[in-house]
């Protein structure tokens, strides 16, 4: 445990971003679940009209740092190569 003042803020700081980033990862995990259960079912339509909220999702835990920015480009180009693949 912390003996320090400030240290002790810093894990009150600590758990609340962590609550946080929590959400938002969890929220990223969903939304690519559910576009790639779509792209494994060939459903091309509704995986076409789910990509910029797939998109928008990963802009913005790249933008909360949850993620870092190359791995948000990485995952779009992915999700990008995989609707065209199937279409």
């Amino acid at each position: 445990m912390p003996i320090i003042k400030s240290a002790k803020k810093r894990v009150k700081q600590a758990e609340k971003r962590k609550i946080r980033n929590y959400g938002t990862r969890r929220r990223l995990h969903d939304i690519q679940k559910q576009f790639y259960a779509l792209i494994k079912d060939k459903n091309t339509a509704e995986a076409a009209t789910m990509l910029p909220a797939v998109y928008k999702t990963i802009d913005l835990a790249a933008k909360k740092n949850v993620i870092h920015d190359n791995k948000a480009g990485r995952l779009k180009s992915k999700a990008q190569k995989n609707l065209t693949s199937i279409s």
